[in-house]
């Protein structure tokens, strides 16, 4: 993220410069998001799923999702474009980019039909992410450490070094909570794809596209993503513990590890980062 304007310039001039900047938009999508997400549950728990508003707020959910991570993937490609450097892996790379990856979803599911489960991943980031440009970049701009400690009566040497209370308690929030709140969304993107599992044996319109558009995407959320792994895994040593029971039929038993030796050979030869070379992309 670009720094905070300079304390020396006025509060309207330091708010105007932040709000010109792409990061600025960014930050207005993440809040967007949160925004109808809040709104669409309130609709969801009151089982008006398909009113004018629930849907106005499902479908600009995800119009401000992909404008976030629209922003993002053109920000990379900027700032490629300007060095002059090509895109390691060839353009074939660019589908291993977790943003790029989550900017495609993003746009499916906007066109999709509604499927509640698939905003909350998205709005769980966006916390985060609100709550890191609001520490890093807003509090600053409104009230830079150095006049902060200056109203506090802090000596002139001591003033940068203090920041704002506000600020700190973002900070140890978000330093707090991320590592669980991965694995939650871990666990809920798990569940999305039963989802949408559940949809195509019910042979819903376009489920089965959307099914396996989904697997591939997750497939490559497992390669990128060490909280999707240690789910996968923590769900399969649960397993192994039930089919190690001595009541458990061979048969049960004989069928769950043909299953996993399945989904470990297709998960090798699904690995596109043999293919391209690619380094996985810190999605923002």
């Amino acid at each position: 993220m670009a720094p905070p304007p300079p304390a020396s310039m006025p509060l309207t001039e330091r708010l105007m410069q932040i709000a010109q900047t792409l990061q600025f938009g960014w930050f207005v999508g993440h809040v967007t998001l949160l925004l109808c997400t809040f709104r669409y549950g309130l609709s969801y728990i009151t089982f008006n799923f398909y009113s004018r508003w629930a849907q106005l707020s499902y479908r600009t959910a995800f119009v401000a999702a992909a404008a976030t991570y629209g922003i993002v993937v053109f920000k990379a490609y900027r700032a490629r474009a300007r060095t002059g450097k090509a895109q390691p892996g060839g353009n074939l790379a660019m589908i291993t980019d977790e943003n790029v990856q989550y900017l495609a979803m993003a746009l499916i599911w906007l066109y999709s039909r509604q499927m509640p489960l698939a905003l909350l991943p998205f709005s769980i980031y966006s916390i985060f992410h609100v709550a890191t440009y609001t520490r890093a970049n807003l509090i600053p701009t409104i009230q830079p450490p150095g006049a902060a400690a200056s109203a506090g009566g802090a000596s002139p040497g001591r003033a940068a070094a203090r920041s704002s209370p506000l600020a700190d308690s973002i900070g140890k929030f978000v330093k707090q909570y991320y590592d669980t709140s991965m694995t939650l969304v871990a666990g809920l993107e798990i569940a999305l794809w039963f989802r949408v599992l559940m949809s195509a044996l019910t042979f819903s319109k376009g489920s089965w596209v959307l099914l396996l558009i989904y697997t591939v995407f997750f497939r490559s959320r497992y390669s990128q993503s060490s909280f999707v792994q240690g789910a996968f895994h923590n769900a399969a040593t649960h397993v192994d513990a039930i089919v190690a029971n001595q009541s458990t039929p061979p048969a049960a038993r004989q069928a769950w590890e043909t299953v996993k030796g399945l989904v470990w050979q297709a998960t090798e030869a699904t690995d596109l980062r043999k293919y391209t070379g690619a380094q996985t992309a810190k999605k923002q």
